[in-house]
């Protein structure tokens, strides 16, 4: 009998230990030295693998700290189009932001990635990039859920819901990142979108 999608196989097991502990290596390099001093080359070593092997993992430096952002917006699409019917725009996004959230899990490795990202220009660059795949992913469950028919129109008014909702998480992010993840970054978000809706 084969393994379930809640067991997974022996070879997921495998490369999730190996993904984790080349991210773990180069976080601590990154601390270490920096982000921009580290090489692949220094990563791949100190993690006792050849570069050809990491690059099987991830496809770029920015990647190793920036990864699963395609996994984590499939997830922020389909917990938005899962939302009851009731629920608006806003409401559905904020649950999707709530889900990636206690998908990240550790509070504390979270903190160090984003911090890092926000620090280094090129990381930031990379996540912009795919954040907005994540806008592009969302917009049409967030039409869909505002009913303002077809159209340019239509497509403006949710574009501007979805790049409104991702400019409150980001500044919430920033700040909570800032804070040395004392304060609530829920709560933030909330007052972030508040000032902006009025």
């Amino acid at each position: 009998m084969g393994t379930t999608a809640t067991q997974p196989s022996l070879w997921d097991r495998s490369r999730q230990a190996v993904v984790a502990s080349i991210f773990d290596t180069a976080m601590r390099l990154f601390a270490e030295q920096g982000y921009e001093a580290t090489t692949i080359a220094q990563i791949a070593k100190e993690a006792g693998i050849s570069q050809r092997s990491l690059f099987r993992y991830f496809g770029t430096k920015e990647d190793i700290v920036c990864g699963e952002q395609e996994e984590l917006g499939e997830l922020l699409r389909a917990t938005v189009e899962a939302q009851p019917a009731a629920a608006t725009a806003w409401e559905a996004l904020r649950a999707g932001f709530t889900v990636l959230l206690e998908a990240h899990g550790d509070p504390e490795q979270l903190l160090e990635i984003t911090a890092l990202i926000f620090d280094t220009p090129s990381l930031r660059a990379r996540y912009t990039q795919k954040r907005l795949r994540w806008q592009e992913l969302v917009q049409p469950a967030v039409a869909a859920r505002m009913a303002a028919g077809e159209g340019l129109v239509a497509e403006v008014r949710a574009a501007a819901v979805v790049a409104t909702v991702f400019a409150c998480v980001d500044a919430a992010t920033e700040a909570w990142a800032r804070s040395d993840g004392h304060a609530d970054l829920a709560a933030l978000y909330d007052e972030a979108l508040a000032a902006v809706r009025g």
